[in-house]
C-alpha cells in the first residue's frame, strides 16, 4: 500500500473514531510499527493529527475538520458569512463565475442576489440555492454523484473552452510550503480545470484554514488572484502570506462582513 493511501486511511480512522494506535494500524496494513509511526510523523507536520504515546488523535483546536466535505461544516459559520459577504464586492452584474464545491462557497452562493449572472459549479447544494434564482444562468458540469459532489466523467473537459471571469475556489489547506491542498484525486482535477480557465481565482477559506497541508497539492500560491478569509487570522501569519505576495482581503464577522485593513 503507498505511503498516500495509508495517510488517506489514517485520517479516515480518525474522523470515525478520534484516536487511532500505531498497533493496529501496522496490522491494518501490514507494515511495520516504525512506518506508521513515520507516517504519523508526516501528518503531524502537515497539522492533521497530534501524536501520543503508542497512537495519535485529532487535532483540537476548533479548527475546522481536514475531511473531505460531506455536509455542510458548520463550523466557523459567522465567519464564513462574513467571508461570503465580502467575496461578494468582488462580483458584478454579467460576470461568469465558477463557485468550487464547499460551505463558504455555499453561503456566497445564498447571498448572490438574483441578478444577471451566469454560475457554473459541482456542487449539488450550491445548484439547489442557485435553481430558484431565475436570473442566474446556471451551468452545471457532467459526471457521477459523490456525495454532495459532481465529480468525474470525460465530459468535465468541455470546461477547458470556458471563459470565467473569476473562479471562487475552496480549499482543505493553505501552507507555504504544500500551497492549496485537498485529499481527493477526482476534486483536484476538476480544481485544476476551473483555476486553468479562470481569468482571476479568489480562495476564500476561513482563518483556520492557513499552514494546514491535505495530501495533494493541486496548485501554488502564486496561482492564485487573491484569499478572502476573516479577521480571525493572526496578523503574523496574515503578515507571512503577504510576504509571499499574496493578496489577503480580511472580512471582520462582528460587522458582517465589512472589509478590514489588508494589502491590496
Amino acid at each position: 500500500m503507498l505511503a498516500a493511501e495509508r495517510h488517506r486511511r489514517i485520517i479516515e480512522k480518525l474522523g470515525d473514531s478520534g484516536a487511532v494506535k500505531v498497533s493496529e494500524l501496522s496490522e491494518l496494513f501490514s507494515v511495520t510499527e516504525k512506518t506508521v509511526r513515520e507516517d504519523l510523523e508526516k501528518l503531524e507536520e502537515k497539522g492533521l493529527l497530534k501524536r501520543t504515546h503508542g497512537g495519535a488523535v485529532l487535532e483540537h483546536e476548533g479548527e475546522d475538520s481536514l475531511l473531505p466535505l460531506q455536509y455542510p461544516n458548520a463550523k466557523h459559520q459567522q465567519e464564513k458569512t462574513a467571508i461570503a459577504a465580502l467575496a461578494m464586492s468582488c462580483i458584478e452584474p454579467n460576470d461568469i463565475i465558477a463557485l468550487d464545491a464547499g460551505s463558504s462557497t455555499l453561503e456566497l452562493a445564498k447571498l448572490l442576489p438574483n441578478m444577471p449572472l451566469t454560475v457554473l459549479t459541482n456542487d449539488l447544494l450550491i445548484i439547489r440555492e442557485l435553481t430558484a434564482k431565475d436570473a442566474i444562468r446556471l451551468v452545471v458540469p457532467g459526471g457521477y454523484r459523490h456525495n454532495n459532489l459532481l465529480i468525474g466523467g470525460e465530459s468535465q473537459e468541455w470546461i477547458s473552452r470556458l471563459n470565467v471571469h473569476k473562479l471562487f475556489l475552496s480549499t482543505t489547506g493553505i501552507h507555504p510550503e504544500y500551497g492549496l491542498t485537498i485529499f481527493t484525486e477526482e476534486l483536484a482535477k476538476l480544481k485544476r480545470l476551473y483555476m486553468d480557465n479562470a481569468k482571476q481565482t479568489y480562495v476564500i477559506a476561513d482563518h483556520s484554514k492557513f499552514d494546514k497541508g491535505a495530501l495533494i497539492t493541486y496548485a501554488a500560491l502564486d496561482d492564485i488572484h487573491c484569499i478572502i478569509t476573516d479577521s480571525g487570522i493572526p496578523p503574523e501569519v496574515a503578515a507571512k502570506y503577504e510576504a509571499l505576495g499574496l493578496t489577503i482581503m480580511k472580512a471582520d464577522a462582528a460587522a458582517g462582513g465589512r472589509r478590514t485593513k489588508g494589502k491590496v
